[in-house]
């Protein structure tokens, strides 16, 4: 159905941006320095969300006319684009941003026309509601896995790719031995870290080696 596709849930959201022509710097020029400057790893906000597969924010100055026979058309105001694909529901999403990265939604969403800030989980809500519209494509390549499931999955393809590298030529028994303490290693692996690099997904007793 529209929104979702199995696990995966697209939300896009247009958020329209205060025009003030009185301020030293505009509310779009400052959301985009914000934004600019967000750090983008496992210190992403994002990835305080463990259910995000991923996020991207954007500030829109107005539509590309293409020419005719497309009529030309302008907006009435700059807008934000909020577009993530998570796993579950809209509302505990929704929620996840308030309490997890309060600092952040405030930080963005106080350019916007009408955000009535987080002091009321269900206004805050209600308000990203009536900025959604509607979503039919899908960023995420899976929609019956949750994050954490394809994020072990990626740690399992890696370390099994270091290790046919690795181990290339060498005689079968110790080929075999090594799998084994392979298997073990990712069995104990910690969970594999939201935004993480490599060396996040990788079991330390596989790295050990290197």
């Amino acid at each position: 159905m529209a929104n979702q596709s199995g696990q995966v849930y697209g939300l896009t959201i247009l958020s329209p941006i205060i025009e003030d022509n009185r301020l030293d710097i505009c509310h779009s020029m400052d959301l985009r320095w914000y934004l600019g400057h967000l750090p983008r790893d496992h210190k992403s906000p994002f990835a305080r969300i463990s259910s995000t597969y991923l996020a991207r924010l954007v500030v829109m100055d107005d539509v590309v006319y293409v020419g005719a026979p497309a009529c030309e058309e302008h907006l009435k105001s700059r807008y934000l684009i909020f577009e993530t694909n998570f796993d579950g529901d809209l509302d505990a999403y929704l929620t996840l941003m308030a309490r997890e990265t309060p600092e952040f939604v405030e930080a963005v969403w106080k350019h916007c026309v009408g955000y009535p800030g987080l002091s009321d989980l269900a206004v805050f809500i209600a308000y990203m509601k009536k900025c959604q519209i509607t979503t039919t494509f899908y960023f995420a390549d899976v929609n019956d896995r949750t994050v954490q499931t394809s994020l072990k999955a990626l740690q399992t393809q890696s370390a099994l790719a270091r290790f046919i590298e690795k181990h290339q030529g060498q005689p079968p028994a110790e080929i075999q031995r090594e799998f084994g303490a392979l298997l073990q290693a990712m069995a104990k692996a910690p969970p594999p870290v939201p935004g993480g690099d490599e060396s996040h997904r990788m079991p330390q007793e596989d790295r050990g080696h290197d």
